[in-house]
């Protein structure tokens, strides 16, 4: 049947960002799939919470709390993976972002701090995660990339500069690891979650963005989450280096941040 081919059964997947949003709507949709996961992020009791649900549904959970700005945090996850679980199927890179801020208010050094959060942090997983994942008899990668890598809006500069980079590497990488490891990325539009709660509490605000958007509708993790499933699973055995846009239609933002033009003062 079709929707065997969703299983991940008896696999085993690492998430970072996995403590709320699109990260534990990932790992929970992975352990309703069959999957052991391996979740990651800075608040272990958002971790645990996550692992509960986890075990709830009958798989196992194993929770590293861990500030993954540190390439050395994010190298030892393939290894507690392989440590704990004695294998690894699936990585999903979500673990990322960074605020916006104009163009004169971004220097170097905050470029490339988003650099590193967002595509540093994911390499580095990449490339611990492989020789497990080769031993393992291959498997997946999904990074977690945004509309922003491919659209243009003010305040955005650092932030969608480093999803691009984010969603070319993913490209590149499933050259690099093809036939054995896939590589795939997710490009998110706006989705409810924490990074968003501030700003959706707003109805005015809200309302403009449900204005914005195509499909009339602020995204769920979960939407992310399906999609997740499907590049992670045999249900997309045939599918490599694509970028899955999941944004409700987006084809600018959807969101204004008010930056004056420069210049106009004057």
């Amino acid at each position: 049947m079709i929707l065997d081919r969703f299983s991940v059964r008896d696999r085993v997947a690492i998430v970072t960002g996995a403590g709320r949003g699109i990260g534990a709507a990932t790992a929970l949709a992975l352990a309703e799939a069959g999957a052991d996961v391996v979740l990651s992020a800075r608040t272990t009791d958002e971790l645990e919470k996550v692992a509960a649900r986890i075990e709830a549904l009958g798989r196992r959970a194993l929770v590293v709390p861990a500030d993954l700005r540190h390439l050395d945090a994010v190298t030892a996850l393939a290894a507690a993976a392989a440590g704990r679980f004695g294998r690894l199927d699936v990585v999903v890179n979500n673990v990322g972002g960074t605020f916006p801020r104009a163009l004169l208010d971004t220097d170097a050094a905050y470029l490339e701090k988003a650099f590193h959060f967002n595509v540093s942090t994911a390499h580095e997983l990449v490339r611990a995660a492989v020789p497990v994942l080769l031993d393992s008899g291959g498997g997946a990668v999904v990074n977690i990339s945004s509309v922003m890598g491919r659209v243009s809006g003010r305040g955005y500069l650092a932030y969608g500069t480093a999803k691009a980079a984010l969603a070319h590497y993913t490209r590149l990488a499933a050259r690099d690891l093809s036939p054995t490891i896939r590589v795939n990325a997710v490009a998110v539009g706006s989705v409810r979650t924490s990074a968003l709660e501030a700003v959706l509490s707003d109805d005015a605000t809200r309302e403009r963005m449900e204005a914005g958007t195509p499909l009339g509708v602020i995204g769920d993790p979960e939407d992310v989450a399906a999609a997740v499933l499907y590049l992670a699973s045999p249900a997309g055995r045939y599918v490599t280096g694509k970028v899955l846009e999941v944004d409700g239609g987006l084809d600018q933002p959807n969101l204004d941040l008010g930056l004056p033009d420069l210049g106009r003062e004057r």
